[in-house]
């Protein structure tokens, strides 16, 4: 098994756990006897405080969901727009004689294939296959003949060769939508600025330890899951929430 297909997982438990764990050890100080002069020193920050570094960190976490959830739609529209435009190949080419037309729906389905069950697999792993690559150029040099040129006409076959090089560009954008993975700096101000946050709650119930548990907690319970969630779905093509190519294997012909 390539751990590589699931390491957003190993991220998301270190998100989740780190979370609670900074919590216990910011609790479990306020608690400590031999810190209460100290920390007594610290009262009279207004609660209002929290709020300013509050903000900036749901600002964060909230565009970096946006950007996971931004890549899902757009891996979802890039499957739509490529099963399409292999779907507006395979009509437009009705107009072949049997033979001709035959030979373009068993690259069509070649394609599609080799898309579905040898490189769906890999972009999981931020990968993506040769072969696929072959199986489309093969298509796009069987398109651009004469022969087909000739009997659909320049019209047609303009339009048929803008369709082929469709499929490439939306192939090209799931390809590189495949490729999104944690940003270690992004998810690093992510995480100071919780833990900030965190410090921000103990600053304003510094005299009020058992208040201060509740609020921290509170705010973990919050923000580590929630976080934990984004980074699980940070890659469209990664499982539990993948983009699934059914709209493409739909155009496999049987045998």
């Amino acid at each position: 098994m390539n751990l590589g297909a699931y390491d957003h997982y190993g991220f998301a438990a270190v998100a989740l756990f780190g979370t609670f764990l900074a919590s216990w050890a910011l609790v479990a100080r306020m608690h400590d006897v031999r810190h209460g002069a100290f920390l007594a020193s610290l009262d009279g920050v207004a609660p209002p405080f929290i709020n300013i570094i509050g903000v900036l960190f749901a600002l964060t976490l909230a565009f970096l969901a946006n950007d996971t959830w931004s890549a899902h739609d757009r891996a979802t529209t890039a499957v739509f727009r490529e099963a399409d435009s292999l779907q507006a190949i395979v009509s437009l080419t009705r107009g072949l004689p049997e033979t001709e037309r035959a030979t373009v729906d068993r690259a069509v389905s070649g394609y599609a294939r080799a898309a579905v069950e040898v490189e769906w697999p890999l972009l999981a792993r931020r990968q993506h296959s040769r072969g696929t690559s072959e199986e489309l150029d093969r298509l796009l040099g069987l398109l651009a003949t004469r022969p087909i040129g000739d009997t659909l006409g320049p019209a047609v076959h303009a339009r048929l060769l803008a369709q082929a090089m469709e499929v490439r560009e939306a192939r090209d954008q799931r390809i590189a939508l495949s490729q999104t993975h944690v940003n270690p700096l992004k998810w690093l101000g992510m995480a100071f600025l919780g833990f900030v946050t965190m410090l921000s709650v103990a600053a304003v119930h510094v005299t009020r330890p058992r208040a201060a548990l509740v609020a921290i907690f509170l705010f973990a319970a919050a923000a580590g899951p929630t976080a934990a969630i984004v980074l699980i779905q940070g890659n469209p093509f990664q499982q539990p929430t993948t983009v699934t190519p059914v709209a493409i294997a739909a155009l496999i012909r049987p045998g």
